[in-house]
Parts: structure tokens; C-alpha cells; sequence
């Protein structure tokens, strides 16, 4: 995601610095100005410049965009914290929740770099925008949520093009929490391809899975608009239903018979929704939110549940009124 939008802020004329955290990543990138690993094909525009220096990544920034998967949020910006001037404001494409802490990934990037949150600007960009069909500039609609209104519509202006169409929203907790959890109903959409469960477990299991989205949401004080929109709604049905779909994807895997190491293994990418699968039955449990298809997920993963066991336990759950 970082390599796709350096290149959507390269093509509206903004002077880009895209930094990696791996050296001979940051080398081959600079020289083939593709991401042969991650997004082949796309070509890096000669605009951007790539390094991997920690001390000139930020030199200069007028806005950070922080790509960085959720779990190791921390330590990069530990390592560029000395690095990042006070008034920086940040925007985070990661959708997931930080095991141990609970924190969603803009609360991370304030308990990081310290100071007073109201003297750092944050946003969060999130939505349906499965990374190979942005590269091939399929239509593609998304959010930026910030409680400071001037920063969303900073990143809306930049980043939006003819075919990604950027909206902005207030509910920065809302769309966060929303982009962290339709990964664990992912999950659980990859495990029932897998098992051949058909068309019709699959509308229940986005249907209730939104439902449990939404409750915990509301818990801790999200708006429940934000939950029908394209952070909420939107970006659950692309994340079920992509062929290409990280979590769904290894979700799958699963559900064919393969261990989570396995399925982990058969994949180059963060699979941001196995970890935070733990976070969010944590969060959950702590806001006594009822969230049976998310704990179904976390015993399959975590507890040498059988997926066929886990669903035939929710099927078989007492019976009750649709809320």
C-alpha cells in the first residue's frame, strides 16, 4: 500500500519520499522501480525518491503516510521517532489493533512519539482498495478520517484520483475499528470457501459478521453510520469476496486443512487479521461485547478448533430474535 500510494501522490505532482525499513529492499526498489515483491508491475514514477536512510525519511515532510502493518507500528516509529519533527501530522493505511495494548494504529503513533495527542494531527485512510486492481486503476472508493477536519481534506485533495475517489469522515475510531475487524470476518469468509459452506453461509456470515462490527464499535464510542459506509460495509464485502484477498485468502487455506503456520508460511504478506483476531476477543471481553463468529475464529486459530466444529457450533447456538 505504500508503493501504491507513493505512486498516486507521485501522478498529482507532490514530491514523494517513500522509505522502507530494509535497506536491499529500499536499493532494488530504487533501481527497477518496481516492487517486484509486494505489487509487481507498476512502475514506481522516477519522481519518488526511495531510501532507506531513518534520518532523511521524514527531513522536510509536510505530512507522513505511515503503511506499516499494525503489529509493527511501534518499532518503526521508535526507530524514526527521534527523526519525526513535533508538529508532524501523520495519516496510517493500517487496518488492524495492537495485541497487549488494544490500541488502534493512530492511538500507537501518539503513545509513540509522546507529547500531547491534541499537538499531533492524525488520520486514518481506509476503505475497499485491494491493492492490484488500484495499480490497474480499476475505480476505487475510499475514506480518510481525522478529528481534524483540515488534515482529511489535506489527504483527501492529495491523494484522491480519477479512479480512486476519496471521501472524508470524522469518526476516526469508527473507521479504524471498522478496517481491523472485517479482517477477522475475512478470515472466516477464506474458511468457509474452503470447506465449499456456499453462497448462503456467506451473506449470513457478512451479515452477522457486521453485526458484531458494529456492537463493538458503538462500545467504544464509534458512530454506527460509520459502519454502512465504505470503512465499514464496503470494505468488509471487497475483503470477503476478493480472490486476492490476504485474509480471505489464508482463511481459505484453512479451511482446505492446512495449519495456520502453513497457510501463514504460503504467503509473502502480514496477514493483519490472525494477530489481531487475539486483539479484538480481548477488546471485546473487556467492553462485554458478545462477538461469537470472532471468538469462532480466534478457537480455530488459536485454539485447535476444527472449522467445521466451530460452525457446526454456531449453527446449533439457542435460537433468537434477528439484532
Amino acid at each position: 500500500m505504500g508503493t501504491l500510494c507513493a505512486i498516486m501522490l507521485a501522478e498529482n505532482g507532490c514530491k514523494v519520499r517513500l522509505w522502507s525499513a530494509f535497506s536491499d529492499a529500499a536499493a532494488e526498489l530504487s533501481a527497477t522501480r518496481e516492487n517486484r515483491k509486494f505489487l509487481p508491475g507498476p512502475r514506481l514514477p522516477d519522481t519518488v525518491e526511495v531510501t532507506a536512510d531513518d534520518g532523511a525519511a521524514l527531513d522536510g515532510a509536510a505530512l507522513a503516510l505511515s503503511a506499516v502493518p499494525t503489529q509493527f507500528i511501534r518499532g518503526v516509529w521508535k526507530r524514526l521517532g527521534a527523526h519525526c519533527p513535533k508538529s508532524l501530522a501523520i495519516c496510517s493505511a493500517a487496518k488492524g489493533i495492537e495485541n497487549h495494548t488494544l490500541l488502534r494504529p493512530t492511538q500507537v503513533l501518539l503513545d509513540v512519539l509522546g507529547g500531547e495527542p491534541s499537538a499531533r494531527s492524525v488520520a486514518a485512510l481506509s476503505g475497499p482498495s485491494i491493492a492490484p486492481e488500484v495499480a490497474e486503476k480499476l475505480p476505487a472508493t475510499v475514506v480518510v478520517a481525522s478529528a481534524d477536519e483540515a488534515l482529511a481534506q489535506q489527504v483527501q485533495a492529495l491523494i484522491s484520483r480519477p479512479y480512486f475517489r476519496v471521501y472524508t469522515n470524522p469518526d476516526l475510531t469508527g473507521v479504524e475499528i471498522a478496517g481491523a475487524t472485517k479482517n477477522v470476518i475475512a478470515i472466516a469468509a477464506g474458511i468457509l470457501d474452503g470447506l465449499g459452506a456456499g453462497s448462503n453461509a456467506k451473506a449470513a456470515l457478512l451479515t452477522r459478521g457486521l453485526v458484531e462490527i458494529m456492537r463493538l464499535g458503538l462500545a467504544v464510542g464509534a458512530q454506527a453510520e460509520t459502519f454502512a459506509g465504505l470503512a465499514g460495509l464496503g470494505d468488509l464485502v471487497t475483503t470477503c469476496i476478493s480472490p486476492v484477498g490476504r485474509n480471505r485468502t489464508f482463511g481459505e487455506a484453512v479451511g482446505r486443512g492446512q495449519t495456520v503456520a502453513q497457510a501463514l508460511a504460503a504467503t509473502n504478506s502480514v496477514v493483519e487479521g490472525v494477530a489481531t483476531t487475539k486483539s479484538v476477543v480481548e477488546l471485546a471481553a473487556r467492553e462485554k461485547v458478545d462477538m461469537p463468529l470472532t471468538q469462532a475464529v480466534h478457537d480455530v486459530l488459536f485454539a485447535g478448533r476444527k472449522p467445521a466444529a466451530a460452525i457446526a457450533e454456531l449453527m446449533s447456538r439457542p435460537l433468537k430474535a434477528e439484532a
